[in-house]
């Protein structure tokens, strides 16, 4: 593509100098013109051509000059012109069509989410719903034996109480254990049953010890929900106070927890103490605050 511009280059330079170089010679064409016309004047023979023949060779002589100057012309306008190069084309895809049915179809759903959790909460921290709760898993240990029933809230180093959460409503209930150890704990298991009233489901747990201190699970046994907490081999528990809760829906109406129960067993220097006792009616908490 170079060369071939270089050659049109070259064509055009040699162009533009031939033809600033034509200089038509003015004095011979008018001399020419003269003479054609002096011969209607000359006396000899030449004299009785007629008229019009004069006439005929200025026209002729002013074409011929014409002429040159046209080719002349001409030529330079070849070789100034443009070298423009042609014209191209270029094919576009159309724009793409949507679907007809495109705005008619349903969005998709949107992917369900698990939130899992188990931080703890304190005792007086509402509970409808708890935002923080521990869930069985597959991959929880398996269920504990259920422990003997008791009816007996301080032993050793111990003392609990069972409570109805305040919070409680037709449809839902948190049932609270309270532990109070003056020494520290290297064994411990919290075991609640709460009676199968109709429409009891589990609908979460939480403790204010460590979640991960803790092994937990909740299963259907003999008519109860039974939600168990293991203290893991090698954890322990300082003295102080605690709460241990389940959460669960139930049939609407006033739920009647008389049947519920709980179960505490520890060890403390070496030596295993349990309590244990029910849960105060819904009513009766109500009525005491």
């Amino acid at each position: 593509m170079t060369m071939q511009r270089d050659v049109h280059d070259e064509l055009r330079a040699r162009l533009h100098e031939a033809a600033e170089a034509h200089q038509p010679n003015r004095e011979r064409i008018l001399a020419r013109i003269e003479r054609g016309m002096a011969g209607q004047e000359r006396t000899d023979h030449r004299a009785t051509r007629p008229l019009l023949w004069g006439w005929a060779r200025i026209a002729s002589a002013t074409a011929a000059v014409a002429g040159m100057l046209a080719v002349g012309g001409y030529a330079v306008a070849s070789a100034v012109k443009d070298d423009t190069p042609p014209q191209q084309t270029v094919a576009v895809s159309p724009a793409p069509v949507e679907s007809p049915d495109a705005t008619s179809r349903p969005p998709a759903s949107p992917k369900a989410t698990t939130t899992t959790s188990g931080g703890a909460q304190e005792p007086d921290e509402p509970s409808d719903p708890p935002a923080r709760t521990e869930q069985s898993t597959p991959s929880a240990p398996p269920a504990a034996d259920l422990l003997p029933v008791l009816d007996d809230t301080e032993d050793g180093p111990l003392w609990s109480d069972g409570s109805v959460d305040p919070h409680s409503n037709d449809f839902w209930a948190q049932s609270n254990i309270t532990l109070k150890t003056s020494g520290q704990l290297t064994a411990l298991t919290v075991q609640v049953r709460i009676a199968q009233t109709g429409g009891v489901s589990s609908t979460g747990a939480w403790r204010s010890l460590p979640e991960d201190d803790f092994d937990f699970t909740v299963v259907e046994r003999d008519g109860f929900l039974v939600y168990t907490w293991v203290l893991k081999e090698g954890r322990t528990v300082p003295k102080g106070e605690w709460v241990f809760a389940g959460q669960y829906d139930h049939d609407r109406g006033g739920r009647d927890a008389k049947d519920d129960s709980y179960t505490i067993k520890v060890t403390s220097d070496g030596r295993e103490s349990s309590v244990g006792g029910d849960f105060a009616a819904q009513d009766d908490d109500e009525g005491d605050s």
